[in-house]
């Protein structure tokens, strides 16, 4: 699990648990199926994690207000939410420990015909799924820039590193200074690939107001500025758990008119990716992992 900030009700963006606990549970997996994790978490874990955590609330809400659910229907979804997040986490580390999972990959031209050319490209992502199996399941010569949390634990980021150096994956931390806005653009600028999230704020004021699933909500304005700073194409890609031991990544091209002003680029860029984000969470609301409130008229 990850925690939450319960002054703040802001998700922290760290994984839960101290690095020996981290150690512990990947020799575990080793041998034990990873079913009997999810069994132990769904049943002493994740009912505690329902009465103490604000972020419990906060999908309560998003199943309520969002979806419309009766009170005990958005109890239950809650709960499964829960057991669904805390399922891709267990997954990150059961890959770490060396087991295996399908993963059927939609459109995986796009992705194919973007990494031969030239020209370095964007990926837009989402906390969503678990994005990180795309890092360990697409296959490019060029090198991937993952931008990532900065304060994750050391456990998950020396993994992360391992894991992400055999796939030619370089991770690009966030910093207060905004340095790494400009890591991005040199990796762009030498025909790489920059991968971010852009459905969470990284302490830049600048947002765009969309309307998302009914509701208006706040994505950062920085990714589709980078995207379109000098016309890049950009990808949308989501990873979605499907069965306890399949997932699907879902590639779809970000379209928008390059001849454009650059407000109108912004504009389009921005409308794609909250249509694709969309169309996954309708397909996957149990899989919607922002725990914090994310509309600005919930």
């Amino acid at each position: 699990m990850n925690t939450v900030d319960s002054q703040n009700t802001q998700w922290a963006g760290t994984t839960f648990g101290t690095s020996w606990m981290h150690r512990s549970l990947i020799m575990m997996l080793r041998w034990i199926d990873v079913r009997i994790i999810y069994a132990f978490v769904a049943i002493f874990i994740i009912p505690v994690t329902l009465v103490v955590s604000p972020g419990a609330r906060v999908i309560y809400r998003y199943f309520r207000n969002i979806w419309h659910q009766s009170p005990i229907h958005a109890v239950w979804s809650t709960y499964l939410n829960h057991c669904k997040f805390s399922q891709v986490i267990i997954d990150r580390f059961a890959i770490w420990a060396g087991k295996k999972y399908i993963v059927k990959v939609n459109n995986i031209e796009a992705f194919n015909k973007l990494s031969e050319q030239p020209e370095g490209f964007v990926i837009l992502s989402a906390h969503i799924g678990i994005y990180e199996i795309a890092g360990y399941h697409l296959n490019t010569n060029k090198v991937l820039n993952a931008l990532v949390y900065a304060g994750e634990k050391e456990t998950v980021m020396a993994n992360r590193y391992k894991r992400f150096a055999e796939m030619n994956i370089r991770m690009i931390p966030t910093s207060q200074d905004m340095s790494h806005i400009f890591a991005m653009d040199n990796a762009l600028t030498n025909g790489e690939i920059v991968s971010m999230p852009a459905d969470r704020l990284f302490g830049s004021p600048k947002s765009l107001s969309k309307s998302f699933l009914g509701h208006e909500a706040k994505f950062p304005m920085g990714p589709f500025n980078i995207a379109t700073m000098r016309g890049y194409d950009v990808l949308g890609i989501n990873v979605m758990k499907t069965k306890w031991n399949e997932f699907s990544i879902y590639v779809a091209n970000l379209n928008y008119d390059k001849q454009a002003s650059r407000r109108q680029q912004v504009a389009q860029l921005s409308d794609a990716y909250v249509a694709e984000l969309e169309c996954r969470v309708r397909q996957y609301p149990h899989q919607w992992f922002n725990f914090f409130d994310f509309w600005e008229n919930k």
